[in-house]
């Protein structure tokens, strides 16, 4: 599992319109939130994406720009977008590769069978390209708005970090 204070892993996904979408285009030039989650219609992952969807502007003024990752393809992103009127970028890793790489694919107890599940994790990356806060297992109620205080605080003095929800601040 990654942590603050890591570099975050590289990738390139499309979005819902099929437009491709590159981690490192941010750069030296944006903030980004990664929220992973299991499935485009469920109750959760429509309030959690619902939820940052509502406040992007906000986000986009502390020049920060959030994008959802789900195993979703494009076609089902579109839909979900178009259904619950979301303004945000949603992006499609089919093959769970980035899934992967950021450790939100676990092996989970469904139905009775153990399979391969996503897990609803969020990461806050600064410009530089630096992971600054890690939530695994988010409960999607309230997250966006803690998230988006956590953006907030990135450039202010006494910078926090935080691993699995868990608030400490570094000196």
């Amino acid at each position: 599992m990654l942590q603050a204070g890591q570099i975050a892993p590289l990738f390139a996904l499309p979005d819902a319109d099929m437009a491709m979408f590159d981690l490192s285009s941010l750069h030296g030039r944006q903030h980004a939130v990664l929220f992973f989650y299991p499935k485009d219609g469920t109750p959760y992952c429509t309030l959690e994406a619902t939820d940052f969807s509502d406040h992007e502007s906000d986000f986009n003024r502390l020049n920060c720009v959030v994008f959802g990752i789900s195993p979703d393809d494009c076609i089902s992103h579109a839909e979900f977008c178009d259904k619950q009127g979301l303004s945000l970028r949603l992006l499609s890793d089919v093959e769970g590769e980035v899934c992967k790489k950021y450790g939100v694919s676990q092996m989970r107890e469904k139905d009775g069978q153990r399979k391969l599940c996503v897990v609803r994790s969020t990461f806050i990356i600064d410009k530089s390209g630096i992971i600054r806060h890690v939530f695994y297992d988010v409960t999607a109620k309230g997250h966006a708005a803690e998230v988006f205080q956590l953006v907030k605080d990135l450039s202010g003095p006494g910078r926090s970090t935080c691993k699995s929800g868990k608030i400490q601040l570094s000196h």
